[in-house]
């Protein structure tokens, strides 16, 4: 069974334009678990426009289901909140300061020293490790030697062909990239603009797919659909 865990950031985004406590992030975290979503996912950034570190330590608290935190490695205060808060997993990504969202995997070959000393850190601490990766067999079989439990494909190049009407073309690349990962024995993940229309898609094409971190459009869909019901929808489609 694929699992979803829900990234709650926007609702950070929205609380913190306003100021206060309202939507209540930590009340986000336990409503998606509530509402049947198998993890929840947050990515504070060194700027904390969205997520707050103080709400990762809030949220770590409460939280029954599984607990990711992404994010900039590099940033050694994201380090020492992973340490302190110990989640289930730990998904790194090669962010720049400042970046928007993120747009790229990590080149696993040119990093791979890096990634392996990092990577060890976070294993000593007994939290499973995945990395952000973009569709790139060069780039899985580098993964392997860095040590992670597991990869994320980065899905934003998939999204883009499925809208544009070349779905299958568009899937293909990922495809490959998971039977590669399948075969040298590195756990699967996948995230960024999945969506209701692209998930059942990718799905059926990698149904070995271990979770999905969804956040913006899943968040997107809450505002029409209500957030119990767009998570249970989303649930429906890695069915």
């Amino acid at each position: 069974m694929t699992k979803l865990s829900v990234n709650i950031n926007k609702f950070a985004t929205l609380r913190n334009s306003r100021g206060g406590n309202n939507p209540d992030v930590v009340k986000a975290a336990v409503d998606a678990q509530l509402f049947g979503a198998d993890g929840v996912t947050v990515h504070p950034r060194p700027d904390e426009r969205h997520i707050r570190y103080e709400d990762v330590r809030q949220i770590k608290k409460i939280i029954t289901t599984e607990f990711n935190i992404e994010g900039n490695c590099t940033e050694q205060k994201f380090v020492d909140l992973v340490l302190e808060t110990k989640p289930d997993q730990v998904t790194l990504v090669p962010d720049t300061l400042g970046q928007l969202t993120s747009d790229h995997g990590w080149d696993t070959i040119k990093n791979k020293d890096y990634l392996k000393d990092i990577i060890s850190v976070f294993k000593k601490a007994s939290i499973r490790v995945s990395i952000f990766v973009d569709p790139d067999i060069a780039m899985i079989e580098g993964a392997v030697a860095t040590g992670t439990d597991r990869i994320e494909l980065y899905t934003e190049g998939y999204a883009k062909e499925f809208s544009a009407g070349r779905k299958e073309s568009g899937v293909k690349p990922y495809v490959d990239a998971a039977l590669k990962a399948k075969e040298l024995g590195l756990g699967l993940n996948a995230g960024h603009d999945l969506d209701m229309q692209n998930l059942k898609f990718f799905k059926t094409h990698i149904p070995w797919l271990d979770e999905v971190s969804i956040g913006h459009a899943l968040i997107c869909d809450s505002l029409y659909l209500g957030f119990e019901n767009a998570v249970q929808l989303y649930k429906r489609q890695l069915q």
